[in-house]
């Protein structure tokens, strides 16, 4: 087996710190993520598009910058990929489906690209979505499938599954990629990589998504220290986005190291409805006990709310309808996004409604358990991943993603914080993630546990191996 580049592996602080010393350049940072791509990605098809000529001359610049002391920013020179659900200029952002004309134009970056570009980081390409980013696994008839980088064969999870593989084989240090029901945290459990689902309006969005006020951007890294350096970059007020929220006054880093001791945390294993796969629930609760023994009061206690996923499958499968409306649609769109598609045009103004009271009144239980607790711990996903190419896992009894996800979708619909991180591998060798759940607008703090628990393990230490092909 050969073991991915450890240059392309290094974090952000560490790429960050040896550019500032001389001892590392952009340019062989870049080198080293067009070489993960090259080698790797044959395999596991988490690009769409790559621009190594634009890359390396980008990463030329960066490195001009650092020798006259006065780069742009802290991401100048870091390798960076973005999920083709965000726009980028002069690039086409086809986001999965064969409906969008390449043409354009393609004249104006996303906000969270936007400020990427301004802090100069070297953009190397897209990642791959599902069609329109509507299911919690990455394959569509326009690009096909993306595997997982510790097993191929299974599915890298979706919609950001490109992103997560990419990561996860350092093609590139970080991404940002979507989540509008997990979809940066589904792929980063089935991958053993880091991602977050900020506050909602944290990070703006632009163009809206047809999916409304469920969908979040959000950072998808190998550490929890580079997912708050990379927040850092990609927040602030954006006048295109009617909910962003105004520019963070102080750094996601601050106070990171600060450790658990005296939290509230409380702990669910299932959330009260969640049958969980035996080797998960006994990883996830193995985090937990490493989050009290640094000095955390774990409680182990249900939020109290039943699966919400009627209400949130409404809310869903309205805005798969409303995706569908512009276009022509034909046999190369999506199957299951032709059918969810079908069940949202059928739905009333009433029934919408009805699902946006339910999110209502689980956003005001979810306020008032957060009065006690600081964070909620529960398993990211109660399974691993599953065969590449299926939209759920073998021998389910429903064909809607929402079936195999019930952890993730609820805190989209109270637009709360929610982190993965890895926390350990089956006997199969597959990653299980952990998710940390915050009250609104306490990012830092969810943050902060995530780092916690990543100090004292080493699952983000682990790198798969893939044979060159």
């Amino acid at each position: 087996m050969t073991q991915t580049d450890g240059r392309a592996l290094v974090e952000v602080g560490e790429l960050v710190a040896g550019y500032r010393s001389g001892a590392l350049s952009p340019v062989e940072a870049t080198r080293a993520a067009l070489d993960a791509i090259e080698r790797y990605d044959e395999q596991v098809n988490a690009f769409v598009l790559v621009d190594a000529e634009g890359a390396l001359a980008a990463a030329k610049e960066s490195e001009a910058r650092w020798h006259s002391g006065e780069p742009l920013g802290p991401g100048d020179g870091v390798p960076t990929s973005i999920k083709d659900a965000l726009w980028t200029k002069g690039w086409p952002t086809l986001r999965g489906s064969t409906m969008i004309d390449e043409a354009g134009p393609w004249n104006e970056d996303a906000p969270a690209v936007a400020r990427l570009r301004e802090t100069g980081a070297v953009i190397v390409g897209k990642t791959t979505t599902p069609e329109y980013s509507w299911k919690g696994v990455t394959d569509s008839h326009k690009y096909g499938a993306t595997g997982n980088p510790w097993d191929p064969s299974k599915t890298s999870g979706g919609s950001s599954g490109g992103s997560a593989t990419a990561v996860a084989l350092g093609m590139g240090a970080w991404s940002v990629g979507t989540d509008g029901g997990g979809s940066v945290r589904i792929p980063a459990a089935f991958t053993g990589t880091v991602a977050l689902k900020p506050t909602y309006g944290l990070i703006p969005l632009y163009p809206p998504s047809a999916f409304g006020t469920l969908s979040h951007a959000g950072p998808m890294t190998r550490t929890v220290r580079d997912a708050a350096a990379l927040l850092d970059i990609i927040t602030g007020f954006d006048a295109r986005d009617w909910s962003s929220m105004p520019t963070p006054a102080t750094s996601f880093l601050d106070g990171i190291d600060d450790g658990v001791a005296g939290l509230r945390i409380a702990f669910s294993s299932d959330l009260g409805f969640v049958d969980n796969d035996p080797e998960v629930e006994e990883l996830v609760r193995t985090a937990v006990g490493v989050l009290a023994a640094a000095g955390a009061e774990v409680t182990e206690i249900d939020p109290g709310f039943t699966d919400p996923i009627d209400a949130f499958n409404v809310l869903w499968w309205s805005g798969a309808a409303k995706v569908l409306e512009a276009h022509t649609v034909d046999d190369r769109v999506d199957p299951g996004l032709r059918r969810v598609a079908a069940l949202g045009s059928a739905y009333s103004a009433s029934d919408f409604l009805d699902a946006t009271a339910t999110r209502m009144e689980l956003g005001l239980l979810m306020g008032r358990f957060h009065r006690k607790y600081d964070v909620l711990l529960t398993p990211t996903l109660p399974i691993t991943a599953f065969p590449v190419g299926q939209d759920v896992p073998d021998g389910s009894e429903s064909p809607d993603w929402t079936s195999w996800t019930p952890y993730t979708y609820p805190f989209n619909l109270t637009q709360q914080p929610a982190l993965s991180v890895p926390c350990g591998f089956t006997k199969s060798g597959l990653p299980v993630g952990l998710q940390i759940v915050g009250a609104r607008h306490a990012d830092a703090l969810t943050l902060r546990v995530g780092r916690a628990y990543e100090a004292a393990t080493d699952w983000h230490q682990r790198k798969p191996t893939l044979e060159a092909r």
